[in-house]
């Protein structure tokens, strides 16, 4: 029998991570001049652009920002974020570590409800880990899980579902039993990939996730409407265990794609919180007080489909890569003040000698015209091509890709001599179309989930999901698999750096620019949050 220790941890604010919202006032219907309630109190509601529908509402199975930003409000995890973004106990009222670090054990609060009043169970825990990883759900993100005990046998379907240590020991008892030590497993538990989905409703209605009708959840607010294409809404959840904690009353996204749109919209009022600005009036808004620009761990990116001519070839991808200017990019297109990229990793991960990884890294490559059209005539001849295939970029529908996507068209065909097509589609088919791979160039964008290197390095990974390139290197996997394990930070980062060269050698895609985030606030929206990894948290937020 194992020894447990208790970790002595803050039970104090919880937050669903990821959130957003703006500021001057306004009822939630139009986002306009703050509006009193008949006691005289403003109406604590906010309006803000998800630019379009959210592909997918159920934690299982969803992989872009604009679902997290609203799946984020809507559930809570066994950790959850304080204001600072450091995991705290959420769900969970208590945790217990064997002495091996290997074994948790969770006791949930007595008190953490579905929004329909309803327990939850450390059954719903284990049921919708266990359905995660469920080579049946196909679901994108179940790597995320590989650290619990026989997670990944499961997923690949050469394990038994009896052997991944998960088991839920009694109503609020929940053990989970992992490969080898991690000491980041609190911050994973915070992330979205680990919400709970009610059990009942989820074998009674596979569908759930897709109407506020059908969707319950355990977190801060409750799906109160879902116009489709239109609008969605959300409340307070008045089930919710840490309601008095929940400042924001309502909050409803609107569908808006075009930036100028928006950027109409936030002007007029309709809008207290605009994150999409066309590149001139970003420039004029930087002096604004309403404008605020945070760090975002990220990259913006192009993927090659190097299952695809002429991207098969290694050379012709190094030599579009280098035949781009990224500082005239953001300092003349995008103009957000976000940093060119060289790297996959970002700058914001710190290693155990207290520099930045990027520091330590440094870029692996350089703009140089003259050695890329060297390297695609090399390419060229490599590959028998005495004219290179014809090659089209693709990106999902926005001003500010589309943007991006002409200037690099213009400099592939000053630099290169290549004629570039471009093509664009909305963003939830263009997600089926990337992970068809039906494309050849296509645009990207990550952003690690933990300031950690391990979490931006994953997406490449040969049997990641995510990965829609075709690329596959078994030694950048290795190496990748055991700094998972691996217990000295000094060795484990060293393993990360060798990786991302790998990565940056064989060149799968074209990093562009490590992120910023630029929004505008309207005044008198007090107690927003800015995590490095998510849109800002609009749960502690009010209106004054």
């Amino acid at each position: 029998m194992k020894k447990f220790a208790a970790f002595a941890l803050s039970l104090s604010l919880m937050v669903p991570a990821l959130a957003a919202c703006g500021g001057g006032g306004g009822t939630a219907s139009n986002g306009g001049s703050a509006t009193s309630t008949p006691g005289g109190a403003v109406k604590q509601e906010v309006v803000f652009n998800a630019k379009s529908e959210p592909p997918d509402l159920n934690p299982l199975t969803s992989t872009d920002t604009t679902s997290f930003w609203i799946m984020d409000h809507l559930g809570e995890g066994l950790y959850t974020k304080d204001k600072d973004g450091n995991p705290v106990l959420g769900t969970a009222k208590e945790v217990k570590l064997s002495d091996d670090k290997l074994k948790y054990i969770f006791i949930l609060r007595d008190d953490a409800k579905w929004n329909n009043g309803e327990p939850v169970t450390a059954e719903d825990f284990a049921y919708t880990f266990m359905k995660h990883i469920d080579p049946a759900t196909a679901s994108t993100t179940a790597y995320l899980l590989y650290y619990i005990k026989g997670a990944e046998a499961y997923n690949k379907g050469n394990g038994k579902a009896e052997d991944v240590g998960i088991k839920a020991v009694d109503a609020k008892t929940l053990e989970i039993e992992l490969v080898a030590p991690t000491s980041y497993f609190d911050k994973m538990l915070a992330t979205r990939y680990w919400h709970p989905i009610n059990k009942k409703q989820a074998e009674a209605n596979p569908k759930w996730a897709a109407n506020a009708d059908t969707y319950i959840s355990n977190g801060a607010y409750k799906l109160v409407s879902w116009k489709h294409d239109s609008e969605l809404a959300i409340e307070k959840n008045e089930n919710y265990w840490n309601k008095n904690d929940v400042k924001m009353e309502k909050i409803t996204w609107k569908m808006v794609n075009d930036a100028t749109t928006s950027y109409q919209m936030y002007k007029s009022g309709e809008l207290d919180f605009n994150k999409e600005m066309p590149s001139d009036i970003l420039g004029q808004e930087k002096s604004s007080p309403d404008f605020k620009s945070v760090p975002y761990y990220g990259t913006y990116m192009y993927m090659f489909n190097v299952t695809k001519e002429p991207f098969t070839n290694k050379k012709v991808r190094r030599a579009f890569a280098m035949a781009i200017d990224r500082k005239a990019l953001t300092e003349m297109v995008s103009q957000g003040g976000e940093t060119p990229a060289y790297s996959m990793v970002p700058r914001g991960a710190v290693t155990p000698t207290g520099k930045d990884f990027r520091e330590e890294g440094g870029d692996y490559f350089k703009e140089d015209a003259a050695e890329a059209k060297k390297l695609l005539a090399e390419g060229m001849q490599e590959a028998g091509w005495s004219t290179l295939p014809e090659v089209t970029l693709m990106y999902n529908t926005d001003e500010g890709h589309k943007k991006i996507a002409q200037a690099l068209q213009e400099m592939l065909k000053k630099n290169l001599g290549v004629e570039v097509k471009m093509t664009n589609q909305e963003w939830k088919v263009y997600l089926d179309t990337t992970k068809q791979k039906n494309y050849q160039m296509g645009r990207m964008g990550w952003v690690g989930q933990i300031s950690d290197p391990a979490f931006n390095l994953d997406y490449y990974l040969g049997d990641s999901p995510n990965n829609r390139t075709g690329w596959v290197n078994k030694e950048y996997d290795a190496l990748n698999m055991a700094a998972k394990v691996e217990q000295d930070p000094n060795k484990r980062f060293e393993m990360l750096h060798k990786a991302e060269e790998i990565l940056m050698d064989d060149m799968p895609f074209i990093p562009i620019y490590h992120y910023q985030q630029n929004y505008l606030v309207k005044p008198g929206l007090e107690g927003l949050t800015y995590p490095v990894n998510a849109f800002p948290s609009a749960r502690w937020a009010t209106k004054k």
